[in-house]
C-alpha cells in the first residue's frame, strides 16, 4: 500500500520520521511518500496542490498532520493568552478543506490528522519508552505512563522538565524523539484519540493492539 502524508514541519522536522517509524510498525507492507512543507501557513497554501499530485503519484490514501499548536508557540505563548489567539481546530480544518477544494481533490481516502496539541503528546503516552531513552547503564531512570497525554498544554515543555529532572541536555525533538519512538508500545498510544485517528485512516482499519 501506497500512502502519502504532508506534514507543516521543514524535512528534518521530527514529525516526519516518526510518523513514517510508527505507519511501518502499523503496516508492515506500506510504501511512504512524504512531503513537508515547512509552517502552518504553507500547509494551509499548499496541502490541496501536493495532495492532488500524491494522488497522481499512485498514493492509495493521504493523511495531513499537522499539530494544532505551531512550533513558535512557546516563545508568544504569553501574547497568544493575552490577545485571546489560540489555535482552533475548526478553523484550521476549514483552510485545509478549502485548499483541498480549490485544487479539485475530492477523494475520500484525504484524511486530516491534527494532533493535540503536539507531538510530544504521543511520546508521553509511553514512560517506559522515554525511560529507555534516558536510562544509562549506571542510572536507570522510570518515567510513568501519562494517562491523558493530550490534556497537557505543553507536552513539549513537560517532556523537556522531564529531560532537566534527570540531569540531562535540553529535550530537542530533531534529534530525541525518533529516538524514543523506536521503543513505543503502540498500545499505550490508545490513550491519544489523535493517534488513534492517524493509525485508522492510515490502515483503513479499527486500531487494535
Amino acid at each position: 500500500m501506497k500512502v502519502g502524508m504532508i506534514f507543516e514541519c521543514g524535512p528534518k522536522g521530527a514529525d516526519k520520521p516518526v510518523c513514517e517509524r510508527l505507519a511501518r510498525m502499523l503496516q508492515k507492507d506500506i510504501t511512504i511518500s512524504s512531503v513537508t512543507l515547512t509552517n502552518k501557513p504553507n500547509l494551509v497554501s499548499e496541502c490541496g496542490n501536493v495532495a492532488a499530485e500524491l494522488l497522481k503519484d499512485g498514493c492509495e490514501r493521504i493523511i495531513i498532520i499537522w499539530d494544532l499548536y505551531p512550533a513558535w508557540r512557546d516563545k508568544k505563548l504569553k501574547k497568544l493568552k493575552k490577545l485571546k489567539e489560540k489555535p482552533c481546530l475548526k478553523e484550521d480544518r476549514a483552510a485545509i478543506l478549502e485548499s483541498l477544494a480549490q485544487a479539485g481533490v475530492v477523494s475520500p481516502q484525504v484524511y486530516l490528522v491534527c494532533i493535540h496539541a503536539e507531538l510530544e503528546a504521543w511520546l508521553l503516552a509511553d514512560g517506559n519508552a522515554i525511560s529507555l531513552f534516558l536510562s544509562k547503564p549506571t542510572d536507570r531512570v522510570t518515567i510513568k505512563d501519562t494517562k491523558k497525554p493530550e490534556r497537557i498544554p505543553n507536552p513539549k515543555d513537560h517532556l523537556n522538565k522531564i529531560f532537566e529532572t534527570h540531569n540531562r541536555s535540553a529535550y530537542i525533538d530533531a534529534n530525541h524523539a525518533e529516538e524514543i519512538v523506536k521503543n513505543i508500545n503502540l498500545k499505550k498510544l490508545k490513550r491519544c484519540p489523535s493517534f488513534v485517528r492517524f493509525a485508522e485512516k492510515l490502515t483503513g482499519v479499527t486500531f487494535e493492539t
